[in-house]
């Protein structure tokens, strides 16, 4: 599969990273919310409503597919606790600090039922890098089954074909 990249403009000939630039939470709220109520950046993502206030960050997953050396990348939101989220952030340029949290998946994955608020398990990595998530494989649902068993080449290629035709990376 070739695509021409719309971030640098090159022709790729491997999968590029399924990503979400924001939660769905985010994506649900009105222009005037999203302005008043949520904070956003690349990494992170607060909404305070007059009731609660939620907390995202952005992460990895990877899946496996079957007899292929190349695995499916997303760039995925999940949602933490307040304690969690502050950890995170106040350690997010410390390189030494490796840690794991509770989740809840926060971006919709097509081609499944709702992928939202799937459980996770969150997992820090040196070096700056972002996250991984890994689904809690108790969780019954297609997404997690298949995270667990891997995907075929024809699916992986299935799913980054239909991101991109959704997200305009090409027609």
């Amino acid at each position: 599969m070739k695509y021409i990249c719309q971030c640098c403009g090159e022709l790729h000939d491997t999968w590029p990273s399924i990503a979400f630039k924001v939660p769905n939470n985010y994506l649900q709220l009105s222009a005037t919310e999203k302005k008043n109520i949520a904070e956003i950046s690349s990494d992170f993502c607060v909404i305070r409503y007059e009731d609660q206030t939620d907390y995202f960050i952005r992460t990895t997953l990877t899946q496996k597919v079957i007899d292929n050396c190349t695995d499916l990348d997303y760039g995925i939101w999940v949602s933490l606790s307040e304690k969690s989220f502050y950890d995170y952030r106040e350690n997010f340029h410390n390189d030494d600090h490796i840690t794991s949290y509770f989740g809840w998946l926060c971006s919709f994955i097509p081609g499944y039922p709702s992928t939202l608020n799937i459980p996770t398990t969150v997992q820090t990595k040196s070096d700056n890098q972002r996250p991984e998530v890994f689904p809690r494989e108790s969780h019954n649902h297609p997404f997690v089954k298949d995270y667990y068993s891997g995907i075929s080449v024809t699916e992986a290629e299935r799913r980054v074909d239909e991101m991109m035709r959704h997200t305009g990376y090409y027609n």
